[in-house]
């Protein structure tokens, strides 16, 4: 059963994985209204799809916290229960230090020893640094960040180094060649060729050794979901029977330098679906034909999308009350499409799904969340934009 899905090798570790990672930033989500994990629920997905291949599971510190990322959330406790009853011998467990957490040396092992304790385990297969940028690389390796590392590896708390990333190419550049890394986890996806690390970051850390782990591989759904009718017509017409997360994923997969596709899973019907393209795969199956279809979809959307945000959450709570992600899906939908009528439907969606608290207008440009988007985004301009289009009379 576990021969069913394709397993790559992550870089030159020796190890081998699961083409298909499960991630948990995005669990199900209880039904009481207080935005907890449903804990059977969850758990079900999660050992449904070790049971069927999967054997590589990501969470971080700040996942499913309700305080902001500074603090622990609930996906590593959580990931805990699932992994009992053997489950956890059969998977590589990957958890991340969250750079903004360490003001010091002494942070980084007391986070460590926290986060075995709250996965219940004596180790961490693959321990990423959260979220490297220039700043957060500067700073930690003026903490002792590469010490702390080699002396982790060494005492066994984790087996492999590793990072997650959000910043440019020249950064991304500097950083693997800064530290014997054994996997580089970037946000990729057939969109996002040249966005942060991009195919030349993929590229340079597959040439290094280094293993590639893709996170955001649907951008936050928006491959699946929102894709303008265009974009469907093309590649329908190429591959009739083959769904939008397909496209997504086995346009992954035939990159040579991807080891690990990583979905974030928040419903079973996600899991039977990713877990089925999985299996499915085979070198081969996308073909040049294909990677065509693609291009030109990728032309045909060209600068419809307004703000290349993947709902990850990071710039959340908003001290004025709006409710970013929201605003700026919505914002992206309002300019995929030229129709007025298709605008008009946004505006109606923004009225529908958008509370009062939440609203673009209530931004006062304190410009805290472009601190934290991963993206870098120019939030404030931008919902100063969604304001005009869907806060006016």
């Amino acid at each position: 059963m576990s021969e069913s899905i394709e397993r790559r090798p992550m870089g030159r570790t020796g190890d081998r994985s699961s083409i298909l990672g499960f991630g948990c930033m995005r669990l199900p989500l209880s039904g009481d209204g207080r935005d907890q994990i449903d804990l059977d629920l969850a758990q079900a997905m999660v050992r449904s799809a070790i049971d069927r291949g999967v054997d590589y599971v990501d969470t971080a510190w700040p996942y499913h916290s309700a305080a902001g990322i500074a603090e622990p959330g609930a996906s590593e406790p959580f990931l805990a229960r699932a992994l009992r009853d053997g489950y956890r011998e059969r998977v590589k467990l990957a958890t991340k230090l969250p750079s903004w957490c360490v003001g010091s040396r002494a942070d980084m092992d007391r986070i460590l020893d926290a986060q075995l304790r709250r996965l219940d385990t004596a180790r961490i297969d693959y321990y990423l640094v959260h979220g490297l940028g220039r700043s957060a690389w500067g700073n930690l390796k003026n903490h002792g960040l590469l010490g702390f590392l080699d002396e982790a590896v060494k005492d066994g708390r984790i087996l492999y180094p590793s990072f997650s990333f959000h910043d440019e190419y020249p950064v991304f550049e500097e950083i693997v060649k800064g530290y014997d890394w054994a996997m580089a986890m970037v946000q990729y996806n057939w969109l996002d060729r040249r966005f942060q690390a991009g195919s030349a970051g993929v590229d340079l850390a597959h040439s290094r050794g280094l293993a590639v782990v893709v996170m955001e591989p649907l951008r936050g759904g928006y491959l699946v979901r929102h894709l303008p009718d265009g974009v469907r017509e093309i590649l329908n017409r190429a591959r009739p029977g083959w769904s939008y997360a397909g496209w997504a994923f086995n346009w992954l997969w035939s990159r040579p330098g991807v080891s690990v596709v990583l979905s974030g899973m928040s419903d079973t019907a996600q899991v039977d679906e990713n877990v089925a393209l999985a299996r499915a795969y085979r070198p081969g199956l996308f073909t040049a034909a294909d990677g065509e279809a693609v291009d030109a979809a990728l032309e045909w959307l060209g600068s419809r999308s307004k703000a290349a945000c993947t709902a990850c959450g990071y710039c959340m709570p908003c001290s004025s009350g709006v409710d970013i992600p929201k605003n700026l899906e919505l914002l992206n939908q309002y300019h995929l499409f030229d129709a007025e009528e298709a605008r008009q439907r946004s505006r109606d969606f923004y009225r529908m799904l958008v509370q009062e608290y939440g609203k673009a207008s209530l931004c006062s440009s304190c410009s805290e969340c472009v601190e934290k988007c991963p993206q870098g985004l120019p939030v404030p301009a931008l919902l100063e934009e969604a304001a005009g289009i869907f806060c006016t009379a």
